[in-house]
């Protein structure tokens, strides 16, 4: 917050209100805010709620049309704002967009949380443009053309409120991780578009919320495959959830064979505790719309275009969209 804090003070956009929501931190950010930044409204939560549970309680608290959710370890620039609302206010359709995200350590490359809007495969897999899987572009405006996507990023992730309310927010079971993927699909489900309007850009340092590790590897395989469950309808979920599972145990045995003993734990529990969902979780599981009429759906397999024929750019393969 004190060096990337001083960036969202500075913003040229008028109508709009600074809000630090605090999940419970054990440092002095509170403190830090209260003597650097008084003007700022400080939302003290007791508890942390992780990323999805703690947005969902700060919100309930903010009177808006809007919301930006923004990490504390983005740097913005003077205009970022108004591209977006421009857009969101031109097209009431829209529920939730992202600006472009580069990275904050090599300002001239995407940045991996979202880069210039998210999409996903037929099997669920998310990536980018300009980003698929750990492969990041240069940003050389190749993807900077507004545009109708799966996904907005939870790193920059301008929402709707009204919206946002009416879906119930974030799923609070996620914790942290493809929680705003979980959204956007909901909010595409309920008749909402998502966009990307790269006019506005952010530096994004990312890996903040959770360091590498079986955490942060358990919550990404077992919040994608209750995401799938949650979302598919039932036809779609009957094929899918099976490919996932193998293509789950192929990773995980493949980094077991390489010593990498964290990964094949996080995917064993990760599958565990999605089957517990299925019998005792809470269900949500009523989506009609099929997966392949979606906007920013992939309906090949974005495994088999990177590991075996070797495209790493979004531009390699964006021409296979349907």
């Amino acid at each position: 917050m004190e060096q990337f804090l001083p960036s969202v003070m500075a913003s040229t956009y008028v109508n709009c209100t600074v809000v630090v929501a605090d999940n419970a931190s054990t440092d002095n950010s509170v403190e830090f805010v209260q003597d650097n930044f008084p003007t700022i409204q400080l939302l003290l939560n007791l508890n942390n709620d992780g990323f999805a549970g703690g947005y969902n309680w700060a919100l309930k608290r903010v009177e808006a049309d809007y919301c930006v959710l923004l990490n504390s370890d983005v740097e913005v620039t003077a205009n970022w704002i108004e591209p977006v609302i421009e857009l969101m206010e031109l097209n009431k359709d829209i529920a939730a967009c992202q600006p472009k995200i580069l990275s904050w350590n090599n300002k001239a490359q995407f940045e991996y949380a979202g880069a210039s809007g998210g999409f996903i495969d037929a099997l669920g897999y998310p990536f980018s443009r300009g980003r698929v899987f750990d492969v990041c572009e240069n940003d050389e405006q190749q993807y900077n053309t507004a545009a109708s996507i799966f996904w907005a990023t939870g790193a920059a992730m301008f929402v709707r409120t009204k919206v946002f309310h009416q879906l119930n927010g974030f799923d609070a079971s996620f914790f942290a991780h493809m929680e705003e993927i979980d959204l956007c699909w909901r909010m595409q489900l309920a008749g909402y578009s998502i966009h990307v309007q790269p006019a506005s850009t952010v530096y994004h340092v990312g890996g903040g919320t959770l360091p590498k590790g079986y955490r942060k590897t358990f919550l990404n395989y077992r919040n994608n495959l209750i995401m799938l469950s949650k979302n598919l309808p039932c036809a779609e979920r009957l094929y899918i959830l099976p490919m996932r599972f193998l293509l789950d145990w192929v990773s995980a045995c493949k980094d077991l064979f390489a010593g990498n003993t964290t990964t094949f734990r996080a995917v064993f529990n990760a599958h565990i505790a999605t089957i517990k969902w299925w019998f005792v979780g809470k269900k949500n599981t009523q989506a009609k719309q099929s997966f392949w009429q979606m906007k920013g759906v992939f309906s090949g397999s974005i495994i088999w275009e990177y590991f075996i024929k070797k495209k790493t750019k979004f531009s390699e393969i964006k021409d296979l969209f349907i």
